[in-house]
């Protein structure tokens, strides 16, 4: 028999499954109360105006340009709904500075295969994105903790990338209610970083997957857009933006975005030829047909929705939680992050939550590129309601505190 390990690239060692993906299969028990999934509620999904889209695709003389290949960038019209919904955030483009992917994870994908060669860095929070650590992991690089309020400096990074073997490439982060955390970057950390890439010249991937649901607080224009307000020009800017319809509309569609200039935008279009040719040419029309028409509603529906979940669950921490555990506070997003007693592991925990409370959640382990961030976890409120969540932090909560107990 072949030894298939034996003829495997070197960079498939470097992959991992999902611990999330893993655990999205506890959705399907129902008598799991799930924290886990950091995914939209379905129960809220647009699929009436889903239906009528395709629809009117299949009724109209267009129905065999729509299920025809098309071309790499990008279904025009949605293109040009994204640039003006760009243009409503400060990101002042043009249609051909949008390049259509198949989910915001493929642009990931598309941009570590792009900038990272073997031992490069790319500078990521600590914690951040799983999907994004495991895009870019296949392309065999050296992560470094990106910090915007500590005292590193570009010459540090620069020199700790030089001894790795590479070079910094890029600073990748979530700018609003990022995953794992639901933090938020500042202005004035938006703006440092900005300066750091400029004083080491590398790019910034901002992901947006989350930028329309806040909650409460006034609105911080994105990186890209405060990019193009030094430079005067998208094509003078060194952020790539990523986005997706996948938290607003629906994921299962796998249409996501990226804006850059145009440099950026020409090699993803050769690598999505190499790749895929292009994203599901109905799939777009029908995303198009929904936004066009229904975007704000949606938006307003959902966010009703997850605000009144997040203030359940941050008021169930508050009443529930033992001292000596800590959570942020969200304005918008998906998620709370909690850290628990330093003696704590999230993923024995986790083990025992499934077993004797029925609570699932998500160990913050996988969120950290060096693997620290073990007495740390993840709790997601999108699919879960009030009188769930109160009772989920309830029994969790009552785990914990008992694990306090039995350590004093």
């Amino acid at each position: 028999m072949l030894n298939w390990e034996s003829i495997f690239a070197t960079r498939s060692s470097r992959m991992r499954a999902s611990e999330i993906r893993e655990l999205l299969k506890l959705l399907d028990k129902p008598d799991i109360i799930s924290f886990a999934g950091g995914i939209p509620d379905p129960k809220l999904f647009p699929d009436e105006h889903f239906k009528a889209a395709y629809a009117d695709v299949f009724a109209g003389e267009g129905v065999g340009a729509a299920l025809q290949y098309s071309v790499s960038e990008g279904y025009k019209p949605l293109r040009e709904w994204l640039q003006s919904e760009m243009g409503r955030i400060g990101i002042d483009c043009t249609a051909d500075n949008i390049f259509i992917t198949s989910g915001s994870q493929q642009a990931l994908d598309y941009i570590g295969k792009l900038f990272l060669s073997p031992k490069d860095t790319a500078l990521v929070t600590w914690p951040t994105y799983l999907g994004a650590l495991q895009a870019f992991n296949a392309y065999e690089p050296t992560f470094d903790q990106l910090s915007l309020s500590g005292n590193r400096t570009p010459e540090s990074y620069q020199a700790a990338a030089q001894k790795a073997g590479g070079e910094v490439k890029f600073a990748y982060l979530s700018s609003d209610f990022a995953n794992p955390t639901g933090e938020t970057v500042d202005r004035a950390g938006r703006e440092r970083l900005l300066d750091m890439a400029g004083e080491l010249d590398i790019a910034v991937i901002e992901d947006a997957a989350y930028q329309h649901l806040r909650y409460e607080g006034e609105a911080i224009p994105p990186i890209l857009s405060l990019d193009i307000a030094r430079k005067g020009s998208i094509e003078n800017t060194r952020t790539i933006y990523c986005g997706s319809f996948s938290k607003t509309l629906a994921p299962g569609l796998r249409v996501g975005y990226v804006v850059a200039a145009m440099p950026v935008i020409r090699k993803l279009v050769l690598m999505k030829q190499a790749a895929d040719l292009h994203s599901s040419t109905i799939n777009q029309i029908a995303i198009a047909h929904v936004a066009e028409r229904y975007f704000n509603e949606q938006v307003a529906k959902i966010k009703s929705a997850y605000s009144a979940r997040r203030n359940a669950m941050l008021a169930a921490l508050g009443r529930y939680m033992p001292a000596g555990t800590t959570w942020t506070r969200p304005e918008g997003g998906m998620f709370i992050w909690v850290t628990l007693p330093e003696s704590m592991d999230g993923a024995a925990l986790l083990a025992r939550s499934v077993e004797t409370e029925k609570v699932a959640f998500v160990p913050g382990q996988a969120f950290f590129a060096d693997r620290s961030g073990t007495n740390t976890i993840r709790l997601s409120f999108s699919c879960a309601n009030e009188a769930m969540i109160d009772e989920g932090i309830k029994r969790l909560g009552g785990l914990i505190g008992g694990a306090v107990s039995a350590a004093a």
